[in-house]
């Protein structure tokens, strides 16, 4: 396997990669020099949803990302605070709108949290989803791209990865944002803390299930 760092951004100086660009910026977010993090709240009412389920729409939450192209590795580790329902910190691939995908823990106050994988093809949001039930407050998520095909897995120790979903994005275009979202469709105030964003590229050699 053959694989060649893109980007590292491990939150350890006082700015951000100078690559990286919010879309929706939170209106609190930080740097922690203490445990070298991105440390974020979210604003209320805030998501990532296109018609699909009583043709509800959003395209508010937060996204921090890297625009790029071609085959790559995408991973992180979050550390959840959640508050409310469906509050939800992971990595995200975006082209556009209607065209990206996002994989996380859905924070379910009175029952099993559900870890998934939202795709929309189309403007047109589809929602793979499990029950969760271990008690880990941090999970490390990786997205691998090779060709149109994606593959999103997700590690208690970013050492044995469980699959997830294998899927497909629709879009004439290579260039892509790719990077760390969070966004709490009720209400406001969930911490998620990330402790790094790591970009590689791939070849055909690597290792995606």
């Amino acid at each position: 396997m053959t694989e060649h760092q893109i980007l590292l951004e491990n939150f350890s100086q006082k700015h951000l990669n100078h690559g990286l660009q919010w879309l929706n910026e939170p209106t609190a977010w930080n740097l922690n020099s203490e445990s070298r993090s991105l440390i974020l709240k979210t604003d209320a009412q805030t998501d990532f949803w296109q018609k699909t389920h009583y043709d509800f729409q959003a395209d508010n939450g937060h996204f921090l990302y890297y625009n790029l192209h071609g085959d790559f590795r995408l991973t992180t580790k979050v550390k959840s605070k959640p508050i409310h329902r469906y509050d939800q910190a992971g990595l995200m691939v975006r082209f556009s709108s209607e065209t990206w995908l996002k994989t996380s823990v859905e924070h379910i106050p009175d029952g099993n949290s559900k870890l998934g994988v939202v795709v929309t093809n189309q403007g047109y949001s589809d929602w793979s989803s499990q029950q969760f039930v271990i008690e880990e407050s941090f999970l490390f998520y990786r997205i691998t791209r090779r060709d149109d095909n994606f593959y999103v897995d997700y590690s208690l120790d970013s050492i044995s990865w469980s699959q997830i979903r294998i899927t497909h994005l629709s879009e004439e275009t290579n260039d892509m944002q790719v990077g760390i979202y969070a966004c709490s469709p009720q209400g406001e105030g969930y911490e998620a803390e990330f402790a790094y964003i790591k970009i590689e590229s791939i070849d055909d050699t690597t290792e995606v299930y």
